[in-house]
Formats: C-alpha cells, sequence, structure tokens
C-alpha cells in the first residue's frame, strides 16, 4: 500500500453519514463493524435497524456525525415487499417454520385482496412481529422468542401512507405479492403481511422486503459493501455518502448566520428565535454547519453543537 493510504489509515476521516445498501443476510451491527474497517474509525453508529433478511437503506454515522443520529427526522419508511399468501410462519417472514398446512389461494379475488390492503392502510393499531426487537422485560422479543418462550407484544399505533399491490402471481397454491408500503416509523412489513394472511383467511408472510427510503435519504444516497471495499482498496479508505455540511443541509431547514451569531453558537449561546416549528441546521458564513438549534422560550437555543472545539 502506498504511503499515502497508510497515512490516511492514522488520520481520522471526516465526519458525515455512510448510507450503506445492506446486503441479504448481515445484521446492522454486520455493517457497522465492517464500516468501521473500511472508513478506518471506531466511531461508526447506525440510525435505526433492517432485519438480516431485509436489504437496503441503512444510515451510518461516521466521528462527529455519530451525535447526529438521534436528530435525524428518519419517522417515515418506504419499502418494496414480496407477500406470499397462503401460510403462516413462526416468525412472519421466510425464515420461520410453517404453521399449518399451506392454504389454497385459487378462490381469492382481486376485490378480496384489495379490501384486506385497504384494512391495513391509514392509522392502523398493529401487533409487532413477536421476533421484533422491542425490549420486554429486559431482554429484546426475538431472544425470547428464540428460546422458545411465548412472546405476547401490546399493539400499538402506526400510519401506513401506501399500501400499493405492484404486481401479483401464482406460485403453485401460493398468491405472491409485490407491493410497495410507505409507512410512520415503527411499522412492520412482516406484521402486514401476517396480518393481511388473517384478514383473507389463508395466512401470510413476508418473502422479500428492500427498504429504498429512510428519512429524506434513498437508495440514491446508498453505496453497497463491494463499492466500499473497492474504494478502501484502492485509496486506504472507502469515502463517505455525505459530508457533515451536506448531511444537515438534506435532513433538516436551513439557517445562515452572521459571524458573532455562529461564535455564540459554537460556544453554546443561543441565537434569536428564527419562527419556525422544528429543529433547524445552522450555518456560519464559511457554509460550514455549526449546529442545531428550535426555538424555545423566545430563542433559538442549541439542540446540538457540531463545529469542532
Amino acid at each position: 500500500m502506498s504511503g499515502q493510504g497508510q497515512r490516511s489509515r492514522r488520520e481520522p476521516p471526516p465526519p458525515g453519514l455512510l448510507v450503506v445498501d445492506k446486503p441479504a443476510g448481515w445484521t446492522s451491527h454486520d455493517v457497522v463493524g465492517r464500516a468501521r474497517r473500511l472508513v478506518g474509525t471506531r466511531k461508526v453508529g447506525h440510525a435505526g435497524t433492517l432485519d438480516p433478511m431485509a436489504t437496503g437503506v441503512l444510515v451510518l454515522g461516521v466521528e462527529r456525525a455519530t451525535k447526529l443520529l438521534g436528530h435525524l427526522a428518519l419517522d417515515t419508511k418506504t419499502y418494496l415487499a414480496t407477500v406470499r399468501l397462503g401460510l403462516a410462519t413462526t416468525t412472519d417472514d421466510a425464515e420461520g417454520e410453517a404453521v399449518g398446512d399451506p392454504a389454497d389461494t385459487a378462490g381469492l379475488g382481486e376485490r378480496a385482496i384489495a379490501d384486506g390492503v385497504a384494512a391495513l392502510t391509514g392509522a392502523i393499531d398493529q401487533v409487532p412481529s413477536s421476533v421484533s426487537a422491542i425490549r420486554v422485560d429486559g431482554r429484546r422479543a426475538y431472544e425470547r422468542a428464540r428460546a422458545g418462550e411465548e412472546v405476547e407484544l401490546a399493539a400499538r399505533p402506526v400510519t401506513v401512507h401506501r399500501f400499493d399491490v405492484l404486481a401479483a402471481r401464482t406460485d403453485g397454491p401460493f398468491r405472491d405479492l409485490d407491493v410497495l408500503v410507505d409507512c410512520s416509523s415503527g411499522t412492520y412489513v412482516r406484521a402486514l403481511a401476517r396480518d393481511l394472511g388473517a384478514g383473507l383467511g389463508v395466512g401470510g408472510h413476508l418473502t422479500a422486503l428492500r427498504r429504498t427510503r429512510v428519512g429524506p435519504f434513498t437508495l440514491a444516497h446508498a453505496r453497497t459493501i463491494e463499492t466500499l471495499a473497492a474504494e478502501e482498496e484502492a485509496d486506504g479508505r472507502a469515502s463517505l455518502s455525505l459530508d457533515l455540511d451536506t448531511a444537515v443541509a438534506t435532513a433538516f431547514p436551513r439557517r445562515d448566520a452572521d459571524a458573532d451569531e455562529a461564535a455564540g453558537l459554537a460556544h453554546g449561546r443561543p441565537l434569536p428565535a428564527g419562527g419556525g416549528p422544528g429543529t433547524v441546521g445552522v450555518f456560519g458564513p464559511d457554509g460550514h454547519v455549526i449546529g442545531l438549534v428550535a426555538d424555545d422560550r423566545g430563542a433559538a437555543r442549541p439542540v446540538l453543537v457540531l463545529a469542532p472545539a
């Protein structure tokens, strides 16, 4: 490896976000571990998780941007998925064991399926899958379920903004539906598959899941592990998807501060109120982000200071 590559390994990478197109079979923790080696720092964290079976958008923070992760508005998500009607499983997806025998779906008409989808669209109360990451008495639900324990989770309100059937096909006794789901954070697409099949009286589970968007971050921002590994091999370090300035400008409304305001915010002092709701990214005269603020008690008070000490 060249001297330049060796030096880049010793120096910390710039802060920012790495949006990864997670491969199937990897846990979110697996992706973080690999990213740490590829970008050359231990300071990598992830915003939310994806099941090992799922692929698609996983947002990682690098260096100072790890502090940003808890403030990102990642409350809406979009998925492409395949629902198999005709069989329920213990995990509501293809990795679980079959529950009972396959049901014949030949009698399912388009109207019945459309009505079932409509019943699961909008504001609904959803019981999460028993193998979700929700904690029950201090342990993850999936840990209890895989240990053979009976797991009962309470229904919780979620919003399914879109639940569109894009294509349908028959595979033996089963009916497979390719669907697009646009939903609030906390919605389980596996549970939608389960509940659609249950409502139609034939059982259902998920056979494929791909997340295409989390908040403002899409597959257009995402990098594959293969691409990142090739960059690391060639240059000594994989590059980020968005630097810190671009990440904040993408995720938050922007406010430009003068030199005095920027210096004050960098030391944790409030700015004059901006008059708008929510969290705002503040940028200095040099175009670099200083931090996040939100109006409170007549002033724009610091939520997070990102300017380096």
